[in-house]
């Protein structure tokens, strides 16, 4: 594309730019701009800037196809609420039919365009551009981020129109497509949240809240998006095992455009008719729904008020919605668990900088069966211990002077390798853990941690499980799944088919993979509501301990500080106040807040929290 004069002044189409006005708002040129002044790339907007705004120019008069076609893909990754200034690079009959929001397109880079070769002719009435790339991701029309890969080439075609002589895309693909750059600069992750509906309830009888994790223009009204797409329900992954409290049909009323909380942060939410009957347990549970998915917004909500009509249904402050439902973790952990030089089961003060470690109460702390991993069940009033060899799981209270009994489970594995992984507890008490035995690889789950294991059945899985965690809502689980000798970590989707009188048939569905860039996973535990912290490696790198989204993406966190080496096995609570902990080189080790990796003991192994 030649650079051209208008009035003095050299105009550049092609790549958008940005410059501040008054210090607040950013405008971005994307057909054509003057290149003087006070420029600079839109890259270099600061992401967590939030009052920076992106727009797009309209095309120019006589702007040539390639003119356009860049002005039209410039103007995508513009904060253009509707596509406005987009839709303008579009004929008549494809602004109607153009849907912007069905799907967004990540490559790796902006896409590329190539001139096809034949038919395409700027003196003619017709061209055609190929769109190129290379595949990362795909946000369909439920906002739910996929990893993709593969290449990318899609036709755009333009005509000219025969009286204004003007040239306009009359064909092009559905959705929007745009560099990761600009994904990450337009796009921010927020959790919505919906109840398991599982039966899987924490110890007081609540119902327990599930993350669903969605991608929202960031600065294009988020806290209104957002709120539309609670009420429009689960994305299709999760529909299966959770609820939403909101009744089918509920719509924000009609003519609402836009909500903001007032001076007091408190939010009311006008509803339709949909929502006019509900009683005041029901409401209390939507208005928590609603605090839980806004409350890492900007500005914050610290108060919902749900009215539908003239009619208010109720207010809930952030403080009760705790009482309504339950998030992450049942209660906040007390302790630390780890195994100590002596193979016993021993705790530590989970919060506090003390480093003393005790015995904990019960036979698992005595030293009678030497252990080699364990697990603390969410209410910290049972514990599962793996026995050195890998053989047998044991399963004991955590009061003093109680006994042991047999094992509730044995391996036939014949290496320590092939044998029992850590187990995992989840929110209704129930246990899990895998055996390893080639022989007879299985993925178990032991009701209540007693009695006869049930085989858990894994339609998809391909390879063996090597590790094991079960997230505070009882609905997913995070698996390290090793084949051909590299680990790789998948979520999975737990469904269980409960009748009357008979044992429950439970299924993990759907594994997807949760860091497909990482080549090996050593190990991983959920870090929050729908994030894990993952120890492993890309392909031809060095181990790095990093966070990772259950849908595949990459979290904005910033990484915990990489000066540890030789990390053999991690521990983190859905409750994000407490410390990363790590078993590494240089023994057990934690990272509190705004610090540094410090050193916990150096003999012992197997750190872990409850669950």
């Amino acid at each position: 594309m030649g650079a051209d004069r208008e009035g003095g002044a050299r105009r550049r189409p092609g790549r958008a730019v940005a410059y501040a006005a008054g210090g607040v708002v950013l405008l971005a040129g994307c057909a054509s701009m003057p290149d003087s002044g006070d420029l600079r790339g839109v890259e270099s907007t600061p992401r967590q800037d939030t009052q920076v705004r992106v727009f797009a120019m309209p095309p120019r008069e006589d702007a040539q196809p390639s003119e356009i076609v860049q002005g039209f893909l410039e103007a995508l990754t513009s904060d253009d609420p509707t596509y406005a200034t987009a839709r303008q690079y579009l004929t008549g009959e494809a602004k109607q039919t153009w849907k912007p929001d069905v799907s967004t397109t990540v490559l790796t880079d902006g896409p590329g365009t190539e001139a096809d070769p034949s038919g395409s002719r700027v003196d003619g009435v017709d061209f055609s551009f190929t769109l190129t790339g290379t595949r990362v991701a795909s946000v369909d029309a439920q906002q739910a981020y996929t990893p993709a890969s593969g290449s990318y080439r899609q036709q755009v075609h333009l005509t000219r129109n025969q009286k204004s002589g003007q040239w306009r895309i009359d064909g092009l693909p559905q959705g929007v497509v745009m560099g990761k750059s600009d994904f990450q600069r337009n796009y921010m992750s927020v959790n919505k949240y919906y109840f398991a509906s599982n039966s899987a309830v924490s110890a007081n009888r609540q119902p327990a809240a599930v993350a669903d994790p969605v991608y929202v223009r960031e600065r294009v009204d988020p806290m209104t998006e957002m709120v539309r797409s609670l009420l429009e329900g689960p994305t299709s992954w999760l529909r299966p095992v959770v609820r939403s409290s909101f009744p089918t049909g509920t719509a924000l009323t009609k003519g609402v455009t836009s909500l903001t909380p007032d001076d007091q942060n408190k939010l009311t939410v006008p509803l339709n008719d949909k929502a006019a009957r509900v009683g005041q347990a029901q409401c209390n549970e939507m208005a928590a729904q609603l605090l839980f998915t806004l409350q890492n917004l900007t500005p914050a909500v610290d108060e919902v008020e749900l009215r539908a009509g003239n009619t208010r249904l109720c207010s809930l402050r952030e403080g009760r919605a705790r009482s309504v439902a339950s998030r992450g973790s049942v209660k906040h952990p007390e302790y630390l668990y780890f195994v100590d030089g002596k193979h016993r089961l021993v705790r530590i003060s989970g919060a506090s900088s003390d480093t003393k470690a005790d015995p904990v109460p019960g036979a698992l702390g005595e030293g009678a069966k030497g252990l080699r991993a364990a697990a603390v069940s969410r209410d910290e009033h049972m514990a599962a211990g793996v026995s050195y060899d890998g053989k047998a799981l044991y399963v004991g209270s955590l009061v003093s002077g109680s006994s042991l009994g047999e094992p509730v489970l044995r391996s036939q594995g014949a290496k320590e390798a092939d044998r029992l992984t850590t187990p995992s507890w989840d929110a209704r008490g129930d246990l899990w853990v895998a055996d390893r035995d080639p022989a007879d690889p299985r993925l178990l789950l032991l009701e209540q941690g007693a009695g006869q294991p049930l085989e858990v059945r894994t339609p998809g899985l391909d390879g063996r499980i090597r590790d094991v965690r079960v997230a505070a809502d009882g609905v997913r689980i995070a698996l390290v799944v090793e084949k051909d000798g590299k680990g790789s970590l998948l979520v999975g989707r737990i469904e269980r088919d409960e009748k009357g009188g008979e044992r429950p048939v439970v299924s993990v569905l759907e594994l997807r993979s949760a860091t497909p860039e990482l080549e090996e996973v050593t190990t991983m535990a959920w870090a929050g509501d729908s994030r894990l912290v993952v120890v492993g490696q890309e392909q031809g790198g060095v181990q790095q301990v990093r966070y990772a989204q259950v849908d595949g993406s990459v979290p904005e966190a910033p990484a915990p500080p990489a000066a540890l080496t030789g990390v053999k096995e991690i521990a983190a609570s859905e409750d994000e106040r407490l410390p990363l902990v790590a078993y590494s080189e240089d023994g057990i080790v934690r990272l509190p807040s705004g610090a540094q990796w410090q050193k916990v003991v150096k003999d012992g192994s197997a750190p872990v929290y409850p669950g």
